[in-house]
């Protein structure tokens, strides 16, 4: 069985990978991760294997235990094809896309929210549970789909209420089922992601929850059981491309990762530590460039820095919380801790060159600007190709790549979460939703999934925006209801 560590260090109980999904919360305010990543079993011996073996081949190999597990991956079956979830895409020369869209919510979250879902509900059983979830977008429609009308868990969910899509927001306000509570506050994602924090360290609240007889956890990627899914599909994408004769096997490739809180990458990260065979993970942002600026300089520095709203939301952000994950796995939880204290006091932390060079030996960045991403949408359209503007990040960061070797884009989101933006790119005009989703559905030939088209019929239930110093006393109201 393996072996759970603290990226902040303190004394660690045996923390199994159950306990690591009940219960994300480290000490020093850290994340949980595992003690170690051995190598891949062959390649050659994962060549053949669907996805759901694949996956319970490498929890086994991570000595993840498994019970619950074959209940789980059957939520793959809610995906457009359940043998192949994440399907490769060929846009044109060495550009290839890993579609990870294809689940229930239209967006990547999917991928591990749908069987952590389930994963959770095995091992909660009898207890009952407030599950917290902040979102920038597309961690909360995946979480509430995930986790609706499950017994003895109830859901959180915090958003902008100003920093969605109208899709993304449609797809959490019209969700009506009893155990769900969907909150929009005043403020950013860092805001909402860091009020999820601190209700998570909040000893009253926690002692309020405790009387009312819950226990707390979170579905965001503070979770390890969000991660631990996520390296699969990036193990599955190289594999695809060796199925369909693209590369051979041990062949390296780029891959290119529209990051915000950087737990997309993380899984790519921990792939990577297994040998996976990739040259490097390139980061892609928008124009809130805070991890470009890190990859590249070694200085995290959010100080002077104000969050801005781009065309791509789901990347708006600065402070990326897996980050942390990546400095633990390599340089150790001392200095981690220092830099995570630092962040928190001073707003930046700085890297020595040593330790840089050794994170830009599995990373590089670039980032993207909101013209740019309109172009990259224009672009693609023109060869039949409709995309959302955070994988238009992602393409116009791969461009500047080496030609030498092939280039998986993660292509995050569905068009129809985004299409107003698409619009716009593709015609300088301003639509709404329906219109958009309308106009790019008839030029196109894409069809709309039922999800997405029942929106705009159904009534949105959540209240209007409040303050994050009034979350918890919210939350303590509603379950007191």
């Amino acid at each position: 069985m393996q072996i759970f560590t603290q990226t902040r260090g303190g004394e660690t109980p045996r923390i199994t990978f159950k306990d690591s999904i009940l219960n994300p919360k480290a000490n020093f305010g850290g994340l949980y991760t595992l003690s170690n990543f051995p190598p891949l079993p062959s390649l050659d011996s994962l060549l053949n294997l669907d996805y759901a073996t694949l996956t319970e081949t490498i929890f086994s190999h991570l000595g993840l235990e498994l019970d619950g597990l074959e209940k789980a991956l059957a939520s793959y079956k809610n995906f457009d094809n359940p043998l192949d979830p994440a399907p490769i895409s060929h846009l044109h020369d060495q550009f290839y896309l890993q579609e990870l869209y294809h689940g229930p919510s239209r967006a990547f979250k999917d991928m591990a929210l749908q069987p952590l879902g389930r994963l959770f509900s095995s091992f909660a059983k009898n207890d009952k549970y407030l599950l917290l979830t902040a979102t920038s977008g597309d961690t909360g429609p995946a979480t509430l789909e995930s986790f609706k009308g499950m017994k003895n868990i109830f859901v959180i969910c915090l958003y902008p209420a100003e920093g969605t899509s109208d899709v993304q927001r449609l797809q959490m306000s019209t969700q009506d089922a009893s155990n769900l509570k969907v909150i929009p506050i005043i403020g950013n994602f860092d805001d909402a992601q860091h009020a999820l924090k601190t209700l998570l360290q909040d000893n009253a609240f926690l002692s309020d929850l405790t009387k009312l007889g819950f226990k707390i956890s979170a579905s965001n990627s503070v979770n390890f059981g969000r991660i631990a899914f996520q390296i699969i599909y990036h193990i599955w994408g190289y594999l695809s491309l060796v199925r369909q004769n693209k590369i051979s096997l041990g062949e390296s490739i780029y891959t290119v990762i529209p990051s915000g809180n950087f737990g997309n990458a993380l899984g790519a990260f921990y792939a990577r530590l297994m040998n996976l065979p990739l040259h490097k993970i390139i980061i892609a942002s928008n124009p809130n460039n805070i991890l470009t600026d890190f990859i590249q300089s070694g200085i995290y520095d959010i100080s002077s820095r104000k969050l801005l709203q781009t065309y791509s939301p789901a990347m708006d952000i600065l402070k990326s919380s897996n980050i942390e994950r990546v400095l633990f796995a390599l340089f150790g939880s001392e200095r981690t801790k220092e830099w995570m204290i630092s962040l928190d006091q001073h707003k930046s932390y700085q890297l020595s060159q040593e330790e840089l060079q050794k994170l830009k030996t599995y990373f590089d960045a670039g980032f993207c600007s909101d013209q740019e991403c309109l172009e990259c949408i224009k672009s693609l359209a023109q060869q039949g190709k409709i995309i959302d503007p955070h994988t238009a990040n992602a393409y116009a960061v791969a461009q500047t790549l080496p030609k030498d070797s092939k280039i998986l884009i993660n292509s995050t989101a569905e068009w129809s979460k985004f299409s107003p933006t698409i619009f716009y790119a593709l015609t300088g005009q301003k639509a709404n939703d329906r219109q958009a989703l309308n106009w790019i559905s008839s030029n196109f030939h894409l069809p709309l999934h039922p999800q997405v088209q029942s929106l705009f019929d159904k009534q949105e239930l959540c209240s209007s925006p409040i303050a994050p110093h009034t979350i918890a006393s919210t939350i303590l109201q509603w379950l007191n209801e």
